[in-house]
Order: C-alpha cells, then sequence, then structure tokens
C-alpha cells in the first residue's frame, strides 16, 4: 500500500505500507521560505522500520533504519545521535497551526511553555522538525493533529537517534491520534509535564 496526501492506493504486498509527504510545509514552500522537506517511511505490518527526510534547499538527507540508527548525510556524518543531550529546555519546536481540539488551543497554552523556556520556534514542516530532534538542533517538538505522512519517518529517526516519542500521555497513539511529544531522554517527561500543566490551565474555549 501507498499512503499519501492524495490517498491510499491498494498494492499486492498486505505486509509493507509506504507513507510518502512530497512536500512537507506547503505553506513555506509557496512564501519561498526554505523550511521544508520530503518525508517516505517504510512500515512493516504496522511498524515503522525505515524512514528518510530530504531537505531540498540544502540538499541534506537525514534516514533511519529500525536497529541500525540514524544518519545525517551532507557533509557525511555517521550518526545525528543520540539526540541532544541538554537537560534544559531552550528551544521547543511550537506548533504551526491551531489544534483540532478547541480547548488546544496555541494562544492559550503557549504563554506557560514559553514562560518556563528560552526559546520556541514555529518553522512549519513536522517532518523536518523532528529530524531537527534527531540531529540535536531541537531539544524538544510537539504538536496536535498530524497526518501519518508528516511525523512517520520523523519518528523513527528520534528513536533511532536515541530519543524519545510519545502521545502526550504517554501513549503510542501518535499515528492515529497525530498528537505527537519528540524530545531527548532527559528532556520528554519533563516536557510532557509542562504541557499537560497548560493544557490543564487554560480556560474553556
Amino acid at each position: 500500500m501507498l499512503l499519501r496526501k492524495s490517498g491510499a492506493t491498494e498494492g499486492s504486498d498486505p505486509h509493507h505500507r509506504w507513507i510518502v509527504d512530497p512536500l512537507d510545509g506547503t505553506t513555506n514552500f509557496l512564501h519561498g521560505i526554505p523550511h521544508f522537506a520530503i518525508s517516505i517511511a517504510l512500515e512493516r505490518d504496522g511498524e515503522i522500520v525505515a524512514g528518510i527526510v530530504y531537505e531540498p534547499t540544502r540538499d541534506e538527507m537525514f534516514w533511519a533504519e529500525k536497529g541500525i540508527g540514524a544518519y545525517r548525510q551532507r557533509p557525511p556524518h555517521p550518526g545525528v545521535g543520540p539526540a541532544s543531550p541538554r537537560r534544559g529546555a531552550d528551544r521547543h519546536r511550537h506548533p504551526v497551526r491551531r489544534a483540532r481540539r478547541p480547548s488546544d488551543a496555541i494562544s492559550r497554552r503557549s504563554p506557560r511553555v514559553m514562560a518556563a523556556t528560552s526559546g520556541v520556534r514555529r518553522l512549519g514542516a513536522a517532518a523536518l522538525d523532528l529530524a531537527y530532534v534527531a540531529a540535536g538542533r531541537y531539544d524538544g517538538f510537539w504538536e496536535f493533529g498530524l497526518s501519518p505522512w508528516d511525523i512517520a519517518a520523523g519518528l523513527l529517526l528520534v528513536r533511532e537517534a536515541g530519543g524519545f516519542v510519545s502521545d502526550l500521555s504517554g501513549g503510542q497513539t501518535m499515528m492515529t491520534s497525530g498528537d505527537v511529544l519528540a524530545a531527548n531522554g532527559h528532556l520528554h517527561l519533563p516536557l510532557a509535564a509542562l504541557i499537560r500543566q497548560a493544557l490543564r490551565a487554560q480556560p474553556a474555549a
């Protein structure tokens, strides 16, 4: 099967599924902002086993294979992991669009999270942002309501780089719920607690 933004195409192999986003960061691309990527992942019997995220503007490719590790090409560099070892949260990547749940509105949860960090970025390409967590360029990433093609390859990159990925409850429903939190081992649990605290403190929409 091939799963992409335009829909799913059935194939003859019931065990494997390609998950493709030919242009993650479409809005950036349309506005001439050089932060977008191509994302391709291979899923075997429901488990992501390989993935690549390619950033054409920098000719930089991030790729991972389950049990093999995560790597970055150009310049040649064996391994992007482990994920950033920072223990203080200073460069989280922020959700770009309003979440699907009204009570999760960015404008309401941002102040509490920003107050506990020294920087929150909104760059607009989830696949590339997850690759940057794997590379240690971002300390953490969270977003709500993403599609499988936005995150499939990036989830494997973070895991194989030594980082942690989950939904906001600490579970593994990312591919179905679209809610994802990624960070290194030092920051994953504290960041999850911080975001949950911010969500609980929000007034009803």
